[in-house]
Formats: structure tokens, C-alpha cells, sequence
């Protein structure tokens, strides 16, 4: 038999084993040109580097970051805008047959595939027979880089379901299915295999580090920092999490594929914590070293900067923010990024597909620490004054000021999302904003919410073309999240003022007061509203509100919105073409519930996704994740 390795596309090597059989026709043993068989990727140190570099894939199969349906979407962050996609898992009504955004070929079987690409290269470059390449680090490097690989598919695996199969060797085809059939590894032992890899792939990079779009040692050690905070959490505590999901009859006999069945949650937040001071002494990031709080202004362009990565020309963005991103996905001309089109206002001919909810809005602190609360007069008069600097870099509201829009029914370029007075041949008329569905561009395409993302959209004013693609990174790690790894594990094991340190620079750095509290559990709830508004956007949530137990008080709430109306002052007016005017208008704020898209309702089960019945009947000794039908 000869093994070949198909490369369909030019950037998608390890894609495809094709097998044939040899025979004694000549003509059919002549080598293809766009195949190479096993024995000559890994005898050629250009085809090998190949075969490495292309499992690299992982970061877009796992459809992170700047996809059309965003995970924040599934958070008390969005509202999906189109179809029913997250009806299923916001509904709590997903299932093995049924997995509704998020099924397994979102992430088991893609996980699984570059797993076995992982395997098959250190196999390969870890065995000197198997391979011809003489530059020892070079083969170090492309082991660490497939090590790194495949610990990251395995904390994507775990992150979603708890422990799964660990499968540490490439397979051959067999007809006998049967030797693929595998249990599902313990939560403990997987956590165990991510830091190993980790380790091994620290061990072997041995400091050096690689071009841009490739990991470094960052990249390891945050990625170690981050399944550690994981895995000390009270969702992986049996007790913590035995004690808050009672409704779950198959829990206590599954327990070892979810939580540590053993062992001290105190001794896990000490390794994390350790492991996140690694990431914090071997980088800078960006501005921590701040004594006090930037002004206002300032800290909105801090935000911004860092949000893009380095991936903007726009006027006061900062390049030097870029050091903050410890592994990203880079773009170039080909393959842009549509994150500005897939989300932008519709009355800029964007879709508007995840948008901002309430909760996530009402959440942004007043300038001065304190809470907003629709309650306060004050507050309600004005919701969109004086609020935390980060919330002018992530969202757009009605009023804000944006691009130029190139339309002569908006020459202050500003949002519209509300219905505004407005004199119409000379009659008052109630006229719906450039940005609502009511207004003249696509409905389907207009804010339920009143609110669009500005986050991640290069504020550049001269991109203003809805089919334009941006160069913004998508940031897998940052030396920030790093920093929230720290301070969680320090408030856990009871050292405040070290948390407070590191959480009043992020504070500081985006332009917010001082945290002054000492009590535990107020700082607990501090850093994690914190962690909520500085990672907004970034795939935080889903896992956050899981493994801190507090999903049903979070993304398990209804859906809020914004409607906003303008109507004359006495004795003012304006005619024709609109603009936000407080001298001219009252401005009313009215939130409300939104049940119209999804009726949001937490299930216990949820913790943890389903496995597909697919893959249970694939491999029969699977095991369903608690509260879901075999």
C-alpha cells in the first residue's frame, strides 16, 4: 500500500490521506504532482514545515473570533439578528441529535482531526528514523509548535464537554471499527495531557522566538494559564458544583469526567496563579504601569488601540497596544476580516448580525465606579453620559458619533437607532432613524436592540465601504487575560491587595477609578464584572458564566433592549434631515424585555454541551455528558 498526502489546496496540506494499492502497472506507480507520500513529507525539512504550518488550521476550524455567528451571541453580551441559529442553546433545548450552534462539527470532529495531525507529526519528527531532518532545532521547533497544537484542540474539547477520549497516536485506516473505540478520558487526565503538551512545548521552543502568526513562549504559558484558572474553578470542584446543580439525576455517577474527584481546589488556584505570573514575568503588555487613572478620552483610546491590534492606520491608535495580543489570527488581502460588515449599523449597508443587548450596556459603570441603574433619574435622563471609557470603544448607541456616511440625510454622521420629530412638508412627523428597521435600508439587516458593536471595527474614517475588509487581529491570547488569571487566583486564595494591584492598573489603563474593597467575596464580584467588560467581545463569556456556576443569574436572563424617542422641546423644531440635538429634543429611554427573537430560559444540563449521538454510535463506549438522553 502507498500512503499519499493529497494537497487539495495549496495551504491545506495534512487535509486529506488518500490510500491506494500498488500494482504491478507502471503507469500507475508514477508519483502525482500535488501528492506526496509520508516517507517524502517527512524525509524534505520544506514539506515537513508545510505539514506543521498547515495544521495551523485549528484556529480557524474551531471558528473563533471574526465569524458571522458569534459566540458572544450565546452570552448575555448579543442578540443574534437572523435566523434561529442560538434558539436551541439559549432555550436550554439542545441535545444529542440536535446540538443547535455549537454541534460537533463545530468542535469535536474539527478538534479531532487536527488532534490526529498533531499526532502524526510528533510521531514523525520525534522519532529520528522516520524522518531526515539534520537541524535539530529546527525539529524542535515544528515538534513544539505541533505539541502546542494539539493541547490547544484538547482545552477547546474540554472547555465544552469535560473529559474526552485522549488519543495520543495517529490510527491507520482499519475496517475494524472498533480499535477507534475509546472512554472518555477523566477531566483530571485531560487537564493533566494539555499541561504536559504545554510543558513539552515550552521545553522544546527553548525560548526562541518564531515569526509572526506562529506561537512563542507566550503563547504556551498563557495557554497553560488559562486551562489552570479553568481547572481550579467551582465548576471542576465536585462539591462546589454537585452542591449548585441538584437537578441532574446522572451527575454523581459521571462526576469524574466533569470535576477533580479528589485533591484541594486551594492547591489548583495556587498552580494557576503560578502559572499566570509566568505569562505576567515574561511580557510587558501594554500600559501596567500606571499609578492612577488616564483621563476619560485617554482610556477610550487605550481600549480602542488595544482592540486593534496593531491592525489600524485610523488617527490616535496606538500601535504599541499591539503587545498586549500574545497569539492572534492575522489577516491579509485574500483573507480580510468582514467583522466590520458582518455587525456594522445597516445604515451604513452593514448586516448589524450580533448586536449588543441591554445587559451587556447596563452594565458599564458611570465614570465614577458607581453602578448605572435605569432607577436614577439622572441616569435615565442620559444613559449614554459619562460611563466607563471602554463603553464608547465597544458600542454604538443612538447618538453616538461614527464615520462619514456619505448620505445627505446624515451629515453629522451620527447613529441612528431611535424615532425621532422631525418637520415633514411642513407637518411634525415621527420619522424611524437611518439605522433602525424601519429606516430605508435593509430591515432585516436593523438593530432589535438599539445598540450595534463598535469593538473590533477599525475606526478608520476613510473605510467606510460595507464590502471593505479590515486587517483588526483576532486575539486568541493576551497578556490582559493573563493579568484576570492572576488576579482570580490571588482573590481565591486570599491575597487582596496583590488582586487589587493588577485590577486597579486594567482600571486605570482605561481610565476607571481605584478598587478600594478588602472583602472576598465583594472583590470576587468586582474582578468578575471587570473581566466581563475589558474581554467583552472576546469568547470569555460563555466560559465564564460555566465554570464560575452563575449562568443561570447571567447568560440564563431575559433579552433587554433600548427604545429611544426624540420629540421637540417647546418652541423647538427642525425640519428635513436629522441630527442629534439636545437643545432641540427630549430624549425618552425606555428598556425593556425582548422575547420576540428568543425566549432565553437556563437548564442545568448546559454546563456542559451533548455529545452527539453520531459519535456515540461511531464509538459506543462514549458516555453522555448529565442530563442529556443517551
Amino acid at each position: 500500500m502507498k500512503k499519499l498526502i493529497k494537497n487539495k489546496f495549496l495551504y491545506m496540506l495534512p487535509a486529506v490521506f488518500l490510500f491506494t494499492t500498488g500494482c504491478s502497472t507502471d503507469f500507475l506507480n508514477v508519483e502525482p504532482r500535488n501528492a506526496f507520500s509520508d516517507a517524502t513529507t517527512w524525509q524534505d525539512p520544506v514539506l515537513a514545515e508545510k505539514f506543521v504550518s498547515d495544521i495551523y488550521n485549528v484556529f480557524e476550524a474551531s471558528n473563533s473570533g471574526f465569524t458571522e455567528q458569534m459566540q458572544a451571541s450565546a452570552t448575555d453580551e448579543s442578540l443574534w439578528n437572523h435566523t434561529d441559529a442560538f434558539l436551541l442553546l439559549n432555550s436550554g433545548n439542545i441535545n444529542g441529535a440536535n446540538q443547535g450552534w455549537g454541534g460537533t462539527s463545530r468542535w469535536w470532529e474539527r478538534m479531532y482531526t487536527y488532534i490526529r495531525f498533531s499526532n502524526i507529526a510528533i510521531e514523525r519528527l520525534g522519532d529520528d528514523t522516520k524522518n531526515s531532518i539534520s537541524d535539530r532545532q529546527v525539529k524542535n521547533e515544528l515538534l513544539a509548535q505541533s505539541y502546542f497544537i494539539r493541547a490547544y484542540c484538547y482545552h477547546q474539547l474540554l472547555r465544552y464537554y469535560g473529559g474526552v477520549p485522549l488519543i495520543t497516536q495517529s490510527y491507520e485506516y482499519s475496517e475494524d471499527p472498533t480499535i477507534y473505540a475509546k472512554e472518555r478520558g477523566s477531566y483530571e487526565a485531560g487537564i493533566n495531557q494539555i499541561v504536559q503538551d504545554c510543558d513539552e512545548a515550552i521545553k522544546l521552543l527553548n525560548g526562541k522566538v518564531l515569526e509572526k502568526g506562529r506561537i512563542n513562549p507566550m503563547t504556551i504559558l498563557a495557554l497553560k494559564a488559562r486551562t489552570l484558572i479553568y481547572a481550579a474553578s467551582d465548576l471542576h470542584d465536585q462539591t462546589k458544583l454537585t452542591a449548585k446543580v441538584k437537578d441532574l439525576g446522572d451527575l454523581a455517577e459521571k462526576l469524574p469526567l466533569l470535576a477533580y474527584t479528589s485533591g484541594s481546589q486551594q492547591e489548583r488556584y495556587r498552580a494557576a496563579q503560578a502559572a499566570a505570573k509566568a505569562v505576567l514575568d515574561a511580557g510587558t503588555g501594554y500600559k501596567w504601569d500606571l499609578t492612577k487613572p488616564e483621563t476619560p478620552e485617554q482610556g477610550a483610546q487605550n481600549y480602542k488601540s488595544i482592540a486593534m491590534g496593531g491592525g489600524s492606520k485610523a488617527p490616535g491608535i496606538d500601535a504599541k497596544a499591539a503587545s498586549d495580543i500574545l497569539y492572534a489570527r492575522y489577516f491579509i488581502t485574500e483573507q480580510s476580516s468582514t467583522h466590520a460588515r458582518d455587525n456594522g449599523p445597516n445604515g451604513y449597508n452593514n448586516w448589524g448580525g450580533n448586536q449588543p443587548i441591554g445587559l451587556l450596556v447596563d452594565d458599564y459603570e458611570m465614570i465614577d465606579g458607581t453602578k448605572f441603574d435605569w432607577n436614577n433619574a439622572v441616569h435615565k435622563s442620559n444613559p449614554y453620559k459619562n460611563r466607563d471609557p471602554r463603553f464608547y470603544a465597544s458600542i454604538l448607541y443612538d447618538g453616538a458619533d461614527w464615520k462619514p456616511r456619505n448620505n445627505p440625510s446624515d451629515p453629522a454622521n451620527q447613529i441612528q437607532t431611535g424615532k425621532y420629530d422631525l418637520i415633514i412638508n411642513g407637518k411634525v412627523s415621527r420619522v424611524a432613524g437611518l439605522d433602525t428597521k424601519e429606516g430605508p435600508k435593509e430591515a432585516h439587516n436593523g438593530t432589535w436592540t438599539g445598540y450595534y458593536i463598535h469593538k473590533f471595527i477599525d475606526p478608520d474614517p476613510s473605510i467606510i465601504d460595507a464590502q471593505a475588509r479590515q486587517f483588526v487581529p483576532w486575539p486568541y491570547f493576551r497578556y490582559t487575560e493573563a493579568v484576570f488569571n492572576y488576579v482570580e487566583a490571588s482573590i481565591e486564595l486570599g491575597e487582596i491587595e496583590t488582586a487589587k494591584l493588577w485590577l486597579n492598573r486594567i482600571r486605570f489603563r482605561a481610565g476607571m477609578p481605584a478598587i478600594t474593597a478588602t472583602d472576598q467575596n465583594t472583590l470576587r464580584n468586582i474582578y468578575r464584572h471587570e473581566r466581563r467588560i475589558e474581554m467583552a467581545y472576546e469568547e470569555q463569556r460563555f466560559f465564564d458564566t460555566r465554570r464560575w456556576l452563575i449562568a443561570d443569574e447571567t447568560i440564563g436572563r431575559k433579552v433587554t433592549i433600548v427604545n429611544v424617542t426624540a420629540t421637540f422641546k417647546p418652541g423647538k423644531s427642525l425640519a428635513n434631515i436629522y441630527k442629534h440635538d439636545e437643545s432641540i429634543y427630549d430624549y425618552q429611554y425606555v428598556p425593556q424585555e425582548f422575547n420576540t427573537k428568543e425566549n432565553r430560559v437556563w437548564k442545568n444540563q448546559v454546563y456542559f454541551l451533548p455529545l452527539s449521538r453520531d459519535e456515540i454510535r461511531k464509538n459506543p463506549l462514549l458516555v453522555q455528558n448529565p442530563g442529556y438522553v443517551e
